[in-house]
């Protein structure tokens, strides 16, 4: 019975967030030790229906499970309404697709929750670190509100990230007459619908890609908040001088720096965990890399140390450099061989692609002109701009396809640079070889062909 007692105050609402081991302990008056053993017996009762409650170490349990029962058994009275914009669906299931870690975040973040009425809570991090990816795994499980600020697609301006976040609020809290209201309109009456335990958090992935005028706040977010109203962002290290958010005296404001040395350990634990799913659990490469790791004659804990190390704590270089060892791009080398850090990636795949050996090649035209067009565009596009066969745009496309973000535009395909960080390679090696014809004939035939188009 105690233990039923536990569980039903835990997961009072399918509505609700769950409460946590310290707010159990309040409810029931004994200790967080003896919540904390129900919980423990509670997961160990139900992992034979939900055997990820056995792979998944230290908090995050209860939520895994509120989210598994709310599948398997929650039939609500009204239509659900989707949990996320239909246009960030693809962006949160690729993210979470090889989620591990990260608890310490999220902890962090709860913690926070508790102790204040209302706040901004900014995770900090390098490129590829994993900001992105903890955003979509908290939206994923929470089905909070969202917005993903994406520089390679534009979708990064205050007006369309108004104009999803308010539709996303009138659906899911049914506004009358919200249609123009303005953020801290919507926030306040999203506040005075919240009961009891309830409440708001807006996740917003990327600040440091928003594009707007000077002397605004970033994408126009309030100074003050409503209670039980929160943001969770993110975002790279600003320069200094660089825009940042403000907000009024005695808003709570936190953050999370994840290049902070108080955290190197955790990252650590986590990028080891990520390789370890890797070669022990993903269906899709797991085989390959145990291959290569048993023809070199490596043990499991040098391989994972070691390219742990060569990682430099970045996910994005293991999101490459994982798949490229499976595929057999580094057959040819030894362990100490392979590239140190995300840059050195980036250049030795470019070398060895055969690019600083044969300059001014279609692959080099066709990333020059995705980079130029910084826009979704359709292989068709890109060979007029070209002016080759739109066949032989296709197979360099093909080449490059990890590389690449590929999406349905109106029922046709278009494409455009996958992440920040190879952008940013390209855009170093237009700044390295600016004096170099590529460049000027680049733009010159997207000048041409912007002007037939328009003729």
């Amino acid at each position: 019975m105690e233990h039923t007692e536990t569980l039903l105050a835990a997961l009072s609402s399918p509505e609700r967030e769950p409460l946590n081991h310290v707010q159990l302990s309040g409810k029931f008056n004994i200790a967080e030790a003896t919540v904390k053993q129900r919980l423990g017996e509670i997961y160990s009762r139900f992992s034979a229906s939900f055997p990820e409650l056995d792979h998944h170490a230290g908090a995050g349990k209860l939520r895994i499970l509120r989210t598994r029962l709310i599948q398997k058994y929650y039939q609500p009275s009204q239509p659900v309404v989707a949990p996320y914009p239909e246009e960030f669906i693809s962006i949160i299931e690729e993210k979470i697709r090889r989620f591990c870690g990260r608890q310490f975040v999220f902890e962090t973040f709860e913690q926070f929750i508790t102790d204040n009425p209302h706040g901004y809570f900014t995770i900090v991090g390098d490129a590829g670190m994993g900001k992105s990816s903890i955003v979509a795994k908290y939206v994923w499980e929470h089905k909070s509100p969202c917005y993903f600020n994406i520089l390679v697609e534009r979708r990064n301006r205050p007006e369309l990230f108004l104009k999803s976040i308010r539709r996303q609020l009138i659906d899911r809290y049914q506004l009358p007459k919200s249609e123009d209201a303005d953020l801290p309109t919507l926030l306040a009456k999203v506040a005075a619908k919240l009961t009891a335990g309830d409440r708001l958090v807006i996740a917003i992935d990327a600040l440091d890609e928003v594009e707007q005028e000077p002397g605004e706040n970033l994408l126009h977010l309030p100074t003050t908040l409503p209670d039980n109203v929160y943001f969770l962002l993110t975002r790279r290290p600003f320069n200094l001088g660089q825009r940042r958010l403000a907000v009024s005296p005695g808003v709570p404001v936190k953050e999370l720096d994840l290049g902070h040395s108080d955290y190197a350990h955790f990252n650590q634990k986590d990028i080891k965990k990520y390789i370890e799913y890797m070669i022990n659990t993903d269906y899709e490469y797991k085989d390959k890399l145990r291959n290569w790791i048993q023809t070199r004659s490596l043990t499991d804990t040098s391989f994972v140390e070691q390219v742990a190390n060569k990682s430099e704590n970045n996910f994005m270089y293991l999101r490459y450099v994982l798949p490229a060892i499976a595929k057999g791009d580094y057959n040819d080398l030894s362990l100490t061989q392979l590239p140190d850090g995300l840059q050195e990636y980036y250049q030795s795949h470019w070398v060895r692609m055969g690019m600083e050996a044969k300059p001014g090649q279609l692959m080099e035209i066709v990333l020059y002109i995705l980079l130029e067009i910084a826009t979704p565009i359709p292989c068709e596009m890109i060979a007029g701009i070209a002016k080759v066969d739109e066949c032989d745009v296709g197979k360099v496309l093909d080449k490059w396809v990890e590389y690449l973000k590929k999406q349905n535009l109106d029922g046709e395909i278009c494409y455009t640079i996958y992440h920040a960080t190879f952008l940013d390679f390209l855009k170093g090696k237009r700044e390295m070889d600016s004096k170099r014809k590529i460049f000027k004939e680049v733009n010159q035939r997207i000048a041409e062909y912007l002007e037939i188009g328009m003729a």
